[in-house]
């Protein structure tokens, strides 16, 4: 099969991330709001927040990460278009893929960025670290908007399906939230915990465009 199907719902999905109006702005939004209100829930003491910052960070990226994901197959049920990928023979789990991808770029892509700037809050040192930081970020936001896609597909024919998303995501999203804090830790375990990371985030990427695909062709009959 030609590759024109998968770029169609590529762009096609790039286009739908910002059909809203916000794009990445609200998830944006809510990852910086998180970050600014838990120090003053938490109070202001250094070792605290340098404690507390790294697990917070990453479950308010993980949180965030579910704003945007009830658009991603949910306009595609509506209007016909997941009955013609199904009718082209196309593979549904390459297509579902694409855009979960594309959704990544457009809101995951620039969390995973903005996500160091926030630990600078969390008494994290100005360092070339934080670029090695901000690309765990993103391993650990493309795990999540895949398992989130999941969620997004099982969910595409609920209207205001967000908090079942959110109800199917969230226990998928543990073991990357937890290495990914731990690999910033500096803890005991923190050495291997980005191998961990990249291994949860690859297995995101292998088994969850499978089960996007499965939930799709039931969203069709």
């Amino acid at each position: 099969m030609s590759g024109a199907p998968l770029l169609a719902a590529f762009r096609q999905s790039l286009g739908e991330a910002w059909a809203g109006g916000a794009g990445a702005l609200l998830p944006l939004g809510f990852l910086g709001g998180t970050a600014v209100l838990v120090p003053l829930g938490i109070g202001t003491d250094a070792a605290t927040l340098k404690a507390v910052g790294p697990g917070i960070i990453w479950v308010a990226l993980a949180l965030a990460s579910l704003v945007t994901l009830e658009r991603i197959f949910q306009a595609d049920t509506e209007d016909g278009t997941l009955d013609l990928w199904l009718q082209a023979g196309a593979p549904v789990s390459a297509l579902a893929a694409a855009k979960t991808l594309a959704h990544w770029l457009s809101a995951g892509l620039p969390l995973a960025l903005f996500s160091p700037v926030l630990a600078l809050m969390f008494q994290a040192q100005a360092s070339p670290a934080l670029l090695v930081n901000a690309g765990l970020y993103a391993l650990g936001s493309l795990a999540f908007f895949f398992w989130g896609g999941v969620g997004a597909a099982l969910s595409a024919t609920v209207r205001r399906g967000g908090l079942l998303i959110s109800m199917i995501a969230l226990p998928l999203y543990v073991p990357t939230a937890v290495f990914g804090a731990l690999a910033m830790s500096g803890g005991p375990g923190s050495t291997g915990a980005p191998l961990f990371l990249a291994a949860s985030t690859l297995c995101a990427c292998a088994v969850a465009p499978y089960a996007m695909s499965a939930a799709l062709r039931l969203a069709a009959d």
